[in-house]
């Protein structure tokens, strides 16, 4: 098997991003498992262009995308992505859609075939905190699991794919009160465990993963 693993460049006025950080500690190789890294741009429709050009040019059967979520304290993979982009912020381009489809001629939310249940079951096993996320926000991320999920469905990009959300790392927080963060070292482990269950799961888990809220 191969996957595809990306990581977001810097946004929002942050240095650096967790998860491009946490993507090139990863090994090249988790058993049988071949992992192809690739850094995208935090910017609408562009991080989808570079992203779809990596995955011709490495042919995966699994694409996953990492990005921040600054205020999360555990590894969130998403369940579902929506055909909205809703900037609160610009993106790296000076971007800042409102209200705008992704995809006219996209369904109105597409949801992963990731076993994200099963990764996450791993993840706090290994004492790592981890969750079933429902919401992947409105900005780039959600753009670009969105059209990860669009071009799986329509153009055959690979058999599987999804996105999974990781917290500051220490470095960010300095300045920052009461938020949380995780170590670069753990978040990557995190990254490799959910890779790990990927391999071992066809299907997903039958397991609690819902929310009140």
């Amino acid at each position: 098997m191969r996957v595809l693993i990306t990581g977001f460049d810097p946004f929002g006025g942050e240095k650096i991003n967790p998860a491009w950080e946490a993507v090139k500690g990863m090994k090249d190789r988790i058993g049988e498992i071949e992992i192809i890294k690739l850094e995208i741009p935090t910017v609408f429709h562009k991080a989808t262009e570079v992203l779809v050009e990596g995955a011709k040019a490495c042919n995966p059967d699994v694409i996953i995308a990492i990005g921040q979520a600054g205020g999360r304290y555990d590894i969130t993979p998403e369940r579902v992505a929506i055909n909205i982009d809703d900037a609160r912020i610009k993106d790296n381009d000076g971007a800042q859609p409102i209200d705008v489809k992704i995809y006219e001629d996209g369904e109105n939310a597409y949801f992963t075939n990731l076993p994200i249940k099963a990764m996450v079951e791993a993840m706090k096993k290994e004492g790592i905190p981890a969750s079933v996320s429902n919401t992947a926000g409105t900005f780039v991320c959600n753009h670009i699991m969105y059209s990860i999920m669009y071009h799986i469905t329509k153009n055959n990009l690979a058999k599987k794919g999804g996105f999974i959300h990781v917290p500051y790392i220490p470095e960010q927080v300095v300045d920052k009160k009461n938020v949380p963060y995780m170590e670069k070292s753990r978040i990557t482990k995190a990254l490799e465990i959910a890779i790990e269950a990927l391999g071992e799961n066809e299907k997903d888990i039958k397991a609690v993963g819902g929310t009140e809220f």
